[in-house]
């Protein structure tokens, strides 16, 4: 009997979404899409305002990546007023930036994904929680709470508020680089990077475990060869500065680009069922036009990184799983690889002397396009604005990542289904766990408001049969 299966909420993401599996009578999957549907509209919202003041806007799209749009969007300002900023206010960025890696990347790891390495993806719900990761490892997950508090206290240090940050202006940072300042940075770098080395190992063996329990999440049924995208600096993964580059399936480059040509490599197209915008390449190898971005994307996009250690934990990951990797559930090991580095990159920028010179020019308007981009935690992000004389804003689009993951995302839901079948209990878990791979970021990718709270929905020829849903565990 053809059914449809709805998830609605799925839980421990950012944002609400429900999931809507269309399955034939055989139970094989012919569609399944995680809905956005709620708007936000920012790209609207910012029309008319000015152009100087989208640091600060559009940070409060989200509290979950807000320096990333901060960042991106300062970029994209300062190429409409060909303004570059001087080397001390790109170290600052940076520096504010590696914090917020650390931030998410340790919540993402311990809080969201930890309670499915620890208990199993099958474990008991009423566990599958930050309180109950707390109960069962007390040791690591005071260490990983540390982690993700000393992160959000760098971006906090450097960007003037540990939400929404401030300091990033049109033409560099609002304050030069202080003494006393710089002191606190070390500190919390060396410690973080400390406490880094210390979580790792107990990570490792929980991934390795929840493979061997699950070998599953390493067949091909749940492999999904992809081309890639993300951004390259001299060779290297940047997470501020660089080209764009695409690679094949096999890694192979096939685009090289200056952000501001991302139209013509790149394509948005709207849905009718889902606020979000997927987006394709618009030059596909053969005749697969889907990618992916973010950490699984990154790393393969090369096989170099700035930093010793994340090098070599880079090389052993390769050597383990291959050059290019298509197994999902390696955006887990990834995220790991690129936590080290933000630690090490952030003790490496506190280092540079070159932090403590002036950290600001002088910008005047001009009128133009500006398109800037980041590399944010969860892939690449752009912000592209038409700016007046006036130095107001005309037109504006943002690409956020997880609009560039939304049909692998899609596709990872429809794996799910084929390997775990349509019991009820499984099939929540196991498309639940296969979101939170991608660590999606719901505000950013709908411009939605909104409590996250999964429902699947089962139907046969378009009709309803049957709804699964859960409310996400309260603690007493």
């Amino acid at each position: 009997m053809a059914r449809t299966i709805t998830i609605d909420p799925v839980t421990r993401i950012e944002g609400h979404a429900k999931v809507l599996i269309d399955l034939a009578d055989d139970n094989t999957v012919e569609s399944a899409k995680m809905i956005i549907n709620e708007l936000r509209g920012f790209e609207r919202i910012l029309v008319g305002m000015e152009a100087a003041q989208m640091p600060l806007i559009t940070a409060r799209i989200c509290g979950v990546c807000p320096s990333a749009h901060h960042l991106a969007a300062v970029k994209a300002v300062e190429a409409a007023f060909d303004v570059t900023p001087p080397p001390a206010a790109k170290l600052q960025r940076e520096l504010l930036y590696m914090g917020h890696f650390i931030h998410s990347h340790a919540v993402s790891l311990f809080a969201l994904a930890g309670p499915d390495l620890i208990f199993g993806i099958t474990g008991e719900r009423k566990k599958r929680d930050i309180a109950a990761v707390v109960e069962a490892m007390p040791e690591v997950a005071t260490k990983a709470l540390r982690l993700r508090t000393l992160g959000q206290k760098i971006n906090e240090l450097i960007g003037g508020r540990g939400i929404h940050p401030v300091t990033a202006v049109i033409g560099g940072m609002s304050t030069k680089m202080t003494g006393e300042k710089l002191d606190k940075a070390k500190a919390m770098a060396s410690e973080a990077l400390n406490l880094y080395n210390e979580l790792a190992p107990a990570l490792k063996d929980m991934l390795n475990n929840l493979i061997e329990e699950m070998p599953t999440l390493t067949c091909a049924g749940f492999s999904l060869p992809s081309s890639y995208m993300g951004t390259i600096k001299d060779g290297k993964v940047n997470f501020y500065d660089g080209d764009i580059r695409i690679v094949d399936e096999n890694g192979n480059q096939t685009a090289q680009f200056n952000v501001a040509d991302y139209t013509d490599h790149i394509v948005e197209r709207p849905v009718d069922y889902s606020y979000t915008k997927p987006v394709f390449l618009k030059n596909p190898v053969g005749d697969n036009n889907l990618y992916r971005v973010s950490v699984l994307a990154r790393l393969n996009l090369t096989d170099q990184l700035e930093t010793p250690g994340a090098q070599a934990h880079l090389e052993e990951y390769k050597a383990k799983f291959g050059k290019t990797c298509h197994l999902t559930i390696m955006q887990l090991w990834t995220r790991l690889i690129e936590l080290q580095y933000a630690c090490e990159k952030a003790v490496q920028i506190c280092e540079d002397p070159a932090l403590m010179g002036d950290a600001r020019v002088p910008a005047s308007v001009k009128a133009g396009r500006g398109v800037g981009h980041v590399e944010a935690p969860r892939g690449t992000l752009i912000h592209d604005y038409d700016i007046d004389v006036k130095g107001i804003v005309r037109h504006a689009n943002l690409v956020v990542a997880t609009q560039q993951n939304y049909e692998a995302i899609n596709k990872s839901i429809e794996q799910v289904v084929q390997l775990f079948g349509v019991d009820d209990d499984l099939l929540l878990d196991g498309v639940e766990f296969a979101i939170r791979l991608y660590d999606p970021c719901l505000s950013c990718s709908t411009h939605a408001v909104g409590q996250m709270p999964i429902s699947i929905e089962l139907r046969q020829n378009g009709i309803p049969v049957k709804q699964i849903a859960r409310q996400a565990a309260r603690r007493s």
